[in-house]
């Protein structure tokens, strides 16, 4: 396994919520949802492999693997169960785990995912080499435009800008050993074994993960709830009010 980054919020005794973070980013990506949380719950986030402060493997990665890294990390700091909460790839380890550790997972949110490979082989394979050869620079502009709508970019600079940092500190190997992790993944099916309650977040102008992604994975779990929200992909930072509130309900419902 892995050693992964992580760190503690919020009362000692509280139940835990893990926060599992996007492609590119690190914990820091969560920073909106500390206030909403931390009263409730001891909050558990980490940089996942290959991003952050964790290590950096070589890859390829499966969503599998960072899934056990996950488990690894619960095992390590003794908790035995815990609500989860992953945007993007986020979103698709926890599916895995919802599938694969349903004793350890006591609610699920996936926000702005989808449960099969987004997009074609080769746009990952351009991403990956990308990321191989001249690092997070050549990517990082092009990443931005698709996480956040124009007018929020023109709204809210400073939240932006601490996005794109987080992007161009990202280890390039890490980053493309999680695009293939992304590329090769398919739930679809699986998906259907979940029995944790979930929530499904999608946001309306996500060109990533579009609602559709987010629909589909709330058909396939039984009883999953399902919001749309004024977002592109990172709705945890543009639409936050929302998606605290959204998140502060099913959790504790």
């Amino acid at each position: 396994m892995a050693r992964l980054f992580h760190r503690f919020d919020g009362p000692e005794k509280a139940p835990v919520l893990v926060l599992s973070n996007s492609l590119g980013t690190a914990l820091e990506m969560w920073d909106p949802q500390m206030p909403a949380l931390t009263g409730r719950f001891r909050v558990l986030r980490y940089d996942t492999r290959g991003h952050g402060r964790s290590d950096v493997p070589p890859g390829a990665y499966t969503i599998a693997e960072l899934g056990k890294d996950v488990l690894a990390l619960l095992d390590e700091t003794g908790v035995e169960r815990a609500s989860f909460c992953g945007l993007s790839m986020g979103g698709m380890i926890g599916m895995w785990l919802g599938t694969n550790a349903p004793g350890r997972i006591e609610r699920l949110v996936l926000c702005n995912t989808s449960a099969q490979m987004i997009g074609t082989p080769e746009l990952w394979q351009q991403r990956i080499t990308l990321a191989r050869t001249r690092g997070m620079t050549a990517l990082a502009e092009g990443v931005i435009e698709r996480w956040f709508t124009p007018e929020f970019r023109a709204r809210d600079p400073e939240a932006v800008e601490k996005v794109r940092k987080m992007l161009l500190a990202t280890p390039g190997e890490g980053y493309a050993a999680c695009c293939a992790a992304i590329r090769d993944q398919d739930q679809l099916d699986s998906i259907s074994a979940v029995r944790a309650p979930t929530l499904v977040i999608a946001g309306s102008r996500d060109p990533a993960t579009p609602p559709d992604h987010g629909r589909a994975i709330a058909s396939r779990i039984r009883g999953a709830r399902f919001v749309e929200l004024p977002a592109a992909h990172l709705s945890n930072i543009e639409a936050r009010d929302r998606f605290n509130a959204s998140l502060s309900e099913f959790l504790a419902a």
